[in-house]
């Protein structure tokens, strides 16, 4: 059997790059997905490459900048499919700057996303695994919310934060046999890497003891093994998808 057949899982960010990736990972090995983002259009992909390959997805427009969408986009979800099992709390945005020169809104936008949504859309989902005593949280960090990035001040506190929401959860919701960790990839090879120099890839990679980028499925391999009943015993981690970057 499937490890996710019989799950529903909202992943969040899910048109393209890791959180496409953690969509059909989750598809693949059983789970209904609602596959989240801003637009339905920008969905259609990932939902028919789901399809056929076997598995089942629909597309959830859901903006976590907008707390009347994420209450909506949760009505919606449990009303078709009556609960949520995993929640996958992948979206964020940067907005990156130096410290001098960010202006507030760049903060705002960036927490307002990477942190103030998970925290409303968490709250809107977990009302219903408390009700069923069950349910699996994860939520995608990164070791810059660990360790820091120049430019990336409201990134990295936003991360930061996460972490701190991750285990605050974990320690709330754990009589409720409701797990909560976190992922933390590192520099990971996605559309945004994709357009830098080969030299400038070489020397990043030169930085990875594994000496490679990380791949979007390296770090669905990881949500999948904690949203699995495999870490049924695992709560408050952090399990970092760095290739050795932090340790």
């Amino acid at each position: 059997m499937k490890r996710f057949e019989g799950k529903t899982a909202l992943v969040t960010g899910a048109s393209r790059g890791i959180g496409e990736a953690i969509a059909k990972r989750l598809a693949a090995e059983g789970a209904t997905v609602l596959a989240a983002a801003r637009s339905a259009d920008a969905l259609a992909g990932v939902v028919s490459a789901i399809a056929a390959a076997g598995g089942r997805a629909e597309a959830l427009p859901l903006d976590l900048a907008d707390s009347a969408s994420i209450e909506a986009g949760v009505k919606s979800a449990l009303a078709s499919h009556g609960e949520i099992h995993v929640l996958v709390n992948n979206a964020g945005v940067t907005e990156d700057n130096l410290i001098l020169r960010m202006g507030r809104e760049a903060w705002d936008r960036v927490l307002s996303t990477n942190l103030t949504g998970v925290f409303l859309l968490t709250q809107a989902v977990i009302k219903g695994m408390v009700r069923k005593r069950y349910g699996r949280i994860v939520n995608v960090t990164s070791v810059v919310g660990l360790m820091g990035n120049a430019g990336q001040a409201n990134y990295a506190a936003s991360k930061a934060g996460l972490i701190g929401l991750t285990k605050s959860i974990a320690r709330e919701l754990a009589s409720r046999n409701i797990t909560c960790n976190a992922v933390a990839p590192g520099f990971v090879a996605t559309a945004m890497t994709e357009k830098m120099t080969p030299e400038a890839r070489e020397k990043l990679a030169g930085e990875i003891p594994l000496e490679r980028l990380g791949t979007p499925d390296d770090v669905a391999a990881a949500v999948a093994y904690l949203a699995s009943e495999e870490a049924a015993y695992v709560t408050g981690t952090v399990l970092n998808v760095s290739g050795g970057l932090y340790m």
